[in-house]
């Protein structure tokens, strides 16, 4: 069983010739791994996804934190993320690092975190769901899981 806990929310669904190109969700992945960051980018800009990718935790707090400190004069409030989907086990950072930072910080709480790892341990997707993952998916991702992740939207 590869999906592990689903996002709640409406199911209504949207073709992708219908979807102008400032309309389409907005995701962040963030993935050590280069093969698996591209194909999650793959995957999701083939559901009509806008994709932003970082190769690490700290790479993607910077990219969420656009719009403060040097920005804050020019009034630039970076891109707005409707979803993150962060792996698990990175160096430097843990993806649960990560989520914890997210969730905390007043900026970032409301985006909806997706952790996705090749470790099937019970104990490690309860301490995701419970710090605030909507979801928690097993590795390798799958058109199948980008679907129905969009499904929800």
């Amino acid at each position: 069983m590869q999906r592990v806990h689903l996002i709640m929310g409406s199911s209504s669904k949207v073709e992708m010739n219908e979807v102008k190109e400032d309309e389409r969700p907005h995701v962040m992945v963030v993935d050590d791994n280069v093969v698996d960051r591209r194909i999650a980018e793959r995957l999701f800009t083939n559901s009509a996804w806008k994709v932003t990718t970082a190769k690490n935790a700290h790479k993607a707090l910077e990219l969420l934190s656009q719009g403060k400190g040097a920005h804050a004069n020019i009034n630039y409030q970076g891109p707005k993320i409707d979803l993150i989907v962060t792996d698990y086990c990175m160096p430097g950072m843990t993806g649960y690092e990560f989520l914890k930072r997210v969730k905390e910080s007043p900026d970032t709480k409301g985006i909806p975190v997706i952790v996705v790892s090749s470790d099937n341990i019970p104990t490690l997707i309860k301490k995701c769901l419970k710090r605030g993952a909507q979801d928690f998916i097993l590795k390798p991702l799958k058109q199948s899981d980008v679907n129905n992740i969009k499904s929800r939207d």
